[in-house]
């Protein structure tokens, strides 16, 4: 069994593990470290996509300007409150490097693996819009993620507020924005490669991490009493799902 394929079945038995835990309530505080490693295996099997789509040489490219990326705009964000607001991080999604979770870049990963492949679908010949909608993906995405993090788990604390459970509105911009450019960088690659590979399978492994992430933030949501939030990323995930999967990518 290759590396790639025991790392996919490691995140889906920690996956139902989480599932089975969350479910009941069985998480004890000192296992609070395991939802940190829940999306850095995320974010690897991202990393791995992008390694099979475009080869090894470009997906590293892609990979690292992601996490990089991703990980300066957070930590701009949480020192000088650019971009999505007045907001703060705590100790509860360790470990942090200068002061920013290093799961937030694997987190970042997962949201442009897993949006690239839906928008892809959706706009198949990619250009503009190819981005916008990428961008909007990674918006519904973080219509779930915030509100969880914030008000259930409060690993991270806002200073500002806003009426989407307190949630400034800049957030929500800075996660379309940042998306948005990243999605034009993987247009600039693919141009300057001239296409990618054809891989199935990892395609099809992204939809099923787009799902499983959403299921299981919804999950918390439920737990947490968020009902507008689990709701409303439950309905705007299925139309992307129903666009996506009516559609062939190119």
């Amino acid at each position: 069994m290759t590396l790639d394929e025991v790392l996919y079945k490691v995140f889906l038995f920690w996956y139902a593990c989480g599932i089975v835990l969350l479910s009941f309530d069985w998480i004890p505080s000192w296992l609070e470290w395991a939802n940190a490693m829940f999306l850095i295996l995320a974010g690897s099997l991202a990393v791995i996509f992008f390694l099979k789509k475009f080869d090894w040489q470009y997906g590293l490219l892609i990979s690292s300007v992601i996490f990089c990326f991703s990980f300066l705009i957070e930590y701009l964000g949480s020192a000088y409150n650019i971009l999505f607001g007045q907001y703060g991080y705590t100790e509860k999604f360790a470990p942090n490097l200068f002061g920013v979770p290093i799961a937030i870049g694997f987190a970042w990963l997962m949201v442009m693996g897993t949006s690239h492949v839906l928008a892809r679908k959706i706009v198949p010949r990619g250009g503009l819009l190819y981005a916008v909608v990428g961008g909007g993906i990674a918006v519904v995405i973080d219509l779930i993620i915030d509100p969880v993090s914030y008000k259930v788990k409060q690993y991270w604390l806002w200073e500002e507020t806003g009426i989407y459970y307190g949630i400034p509105y800049s957030n929500f911009f800075g996660w379309f924005l940042v998306a948005f450019i990243l999605h034009l960088f993987l247009l600039f690659v693919i141009k300057w490669k001239n296409g990618t590979n054809e891989n199935p399978l990892w395609e099809k492994r992204m939809i099923t991490l787009f799902v499983l992430m959403i299921v299981m933030f919804i999950l918390l949501g439920l737990l947490g009493k968020l009902w507008l939030a689990s709701s409303l990323t439950a309905l705007l995930a299925c139309l992307l799902l129903i666009l996506a999967l009516k559609r062939k990518s190119r």
